[in-house]
């Protein structure tokens, strides 16, 4: 049975601006020239400075004598909202995000033959066949950035008969997989690790008992290896010590992922553009934005020229649609340019509480000098929502005297210390790292003997905690940082 009946409910809406403004402050800056260049290309009434300037007043004639005239009297808003100019400050028209002081600077990219195309020009220097020749490009194509075979050997037989209707079996793969094996750079072709180890200690052959012992470790105790059981190893080969030291040495030579031996010339190179710059001038420091990337910006004359023309006098059905796609296209630009200048000022104030709030880090470039500091403690400062910080320190960047770091990584939660103080985990991270620096790697430092250190120093953390931390820095256990 249906009922009708009142209901009253309380919701939070955003309004079209705000999601805007969001999407905006979550991208970092190398990537707000594109954003700014997909809004331009989708709104005509949005324009470039440079572009402002070459552009001239066009306002399209339409004749009066073959549309149907229409009622001005029933307009759904007003003109003069948008063609008065007390109204539309000039200031609220553009976005400026750059300076003629500014330095532009291209980054010279190197080209050259890719890693696949370094192989199959390889290729070409054998006798074979030409059905062994599609074969040893089928293999080089599915070799991946490091230069391994990932894929099995079965599967290329069924991709080989489906994709190119030749027929071949495993025994006539593995024959062409030696041929590409034995290509540069050393180990390309290799299905695993050990066997790109072999590969490059048996084309080293010389001799040298050391490379001799070397091939033994990695064919037959490669898993006491990898994990660093050199007692083990020891104690089944009958090495000495001394020999197994120089056989270790040879293995380290090796390169694991051969393919990425051409990575300078071949591979794009990644480069950070920081969001802030920071400069310490003379112990004051000097807070930037880098705004190179976000050119100024400008509503487009010619649709500003067009409601003014079509305000005059009356207006025919098609005046008053255009006039709607006119006035959707400059509000559209309009709410762009002041989420631009929103966006630049919330960052602005946003890193600046970030940079007052550790100074004390900024000007020294000591870690222990850092903070302890979450995103409430800057949203209090700078009066803003926990979840706008969060989107300001994503994947933003700052440059600093001392580098370019990650705007997340100065965020760290706090610790007390037995005298009461409280420290950052950063901090503690930083002296747990210089300890592992500075341990006898023959007897490296164990989570229980780290634990008693910084307890020694004041900073009383469980040993899972100093695990933790361990695992965070990317800092393998005692066993696999021992060396001999």
């Amino acid at each position: 049975m249906l009922n009708q009946r009142l209901q009253q409910k309380l919701l939070q809406k955003l309004s079209p601006q705000q999601i805007l403004l969001m999407k905006l402050l979550q991208i970092p800056s190398i990537a707000l020239e594109q954003r700014i260049k997909q809004e331009i290309e989708e709104n005509p009434a949005l324009e470039e400075a440079a572009d402002a300037e070459d552009t001239e007043a066009q306002a399209d004639d339409i004749d009066s004598d073959d549309v149907e005239e229409y009622d001005s009297k029933e307009d759904e808003f007003d003109l003069a909202d948008y063609l008065d100019e007390d109204d539309i400050p000039s200031y609220k028209l553009s976005a400026n995000n750059s300076s003629r002081d500014d330095e532009q600077k291209d980054v010279p990219f190197v080209s050259g033959l890719s890693f696949h195309d370094f192989l199959i020009s390889q290729v070409g220097l054998r006798k074979l066949s030409d059905k062994e020749y599609d074969i040893a490009i089928n293999i080089i194509g599915n070799l991946d950035d490091s230069g391994y075979l990932q894929r099995s050997l079965d599967a290329m037989v069924d991709d080989l008969a489906f994709s190119q209707n030749i027929m071949t079996d495993k025994d006539e793969i593995l024959k062409i997989l030696s041929v590409i094996q034995e290509f540069d750079p050393s180990g390309v072709g290799a299905r695993n690790l050990q066997e790109c180890l072999l590969i490059q200690l048996r084309k080293k052959l010389n001799g040298d008992a050391a490379i001799d012992r070397a091939i033994l470790i990695i064919d037959r105790y490669f898993n006491e290896f990898t994990k660093k059981h050199y007692t083990k190893i020891l104690k089944k080969s009958g090495m000495s010590e001394e020999d197994l030291k120089e056989a270790i040495d040879e293995i380290l030579k090796l390169n694991p992922k051969p393919g990425n031996s051409l990575s300078e010339t071949t591979k794009t190179n990644h480069y950070i553009l920081p969001d802030f710059i920071i400069h310490n001038n003379n112990g004051s420091l000097e807070l930037s934005l880098n705004s190179k990337n976000a050119p100024e910006l400008h509503l487009s004359k010619t649709y500003m020229d067009m409601l003014e023309t079509y305000a005059e006098g009356k207006k025919t059905k098609q005046q008053k649609e255009a006039m709607m796609f006119v006035k959707q296209k400059i509000d559209s630009a309009k709410w762009f340019i002041d989420a631009i200048k929103q966006r630049q000022n919330t960052l602005y104030v946003t890193m600046d509480a970030i940079m007052n709030y550790q100074k004390e880090y900024f000007l020294s470039g000591d870690e222990t000098s850092l903070k302890p500091m979450i995103l409430k403690d800057i949203a209090e400062i700078v009066n803003l929502d926990i979840s706008t910080i969060s989107r300001v320190a994503n994947s933003k960047y700052v440059q600093t005297p001392f580098g370019t770091l990650l705007l997340k990584s100065f965020f760290s939660e706090s610790m007390q210390t037995e005298s009461g103080e409280e420290v950052s985990t950063r901090e503690i991270k930083k002296i747990l790292s210089d300890c592992i620096d500075a341990e006898d790697k023959k007897k490296p430092l164990t989570d229980e003997q780290l634990t008693g250190i910084l307890k020694e120093k004041g900073y009383s953390i469980a040993r899972r905690t100093v695990a933790k931390y361990r695992e965070q820095l990317s800092i393998p256990v005692a066993r696999l940082r021992k060396e001999l």
